[in-house]
């Protein structure tokens, strides 16, 4: 579900770092009191990091119940936005590109010079 947001209709990410010891209600209180957004809001997903960066935890308003998700990497960290303390929308190529761990707001892509690669 996490790896391909199946369904979800919108993907909003909180920048900077969220405890994640907060649960279902915690991270609800947030969403509404920190970013002013609506978390019952059905088929958002809302995404969290961690200090560490290899976790993230998703919030999802089913229409009857939310859904917690929880992902963890095992070698590895997002690049997860850290600077601005606020919430963005992804669209689904950004989305991708965090699950390929780059920053989705700010991707930096090397300049590979070939005359060193030969």
């Amino acid at each position: 579900m996490l790896a391909e947001a199946a369904g979800v209709k919108k993907i909003i990410i909180a920048c900077g770092r969220t405890d994640l010891r907060k649960g279902i209600d915690g991270l609800a209180q947030l969403i509404g009191t920190k970013y002013d957004l609506n978390p019952f809001e059905k088929d958002v997903l809302f995404l969290f990091c961690g200090s560490r960066g290899d976790r993230i935890r998703g919030l999802l308003w089913e229409g009857n119940g939310f859904l917690l998700l929880y992902k963890r990497l095992e070698a590895g960290s997002f690049s997860w936005p850290r600077t601005p303390q606020e919430a963005a929308e992804l669209t689904r190529e950004q989305y991708r590109m965090l699950m390929m761990g780059l920053n989705p707001l700010n991707p930096k892509i090397k300049d590979v010079n070939p005359q060193k690669i030969f």
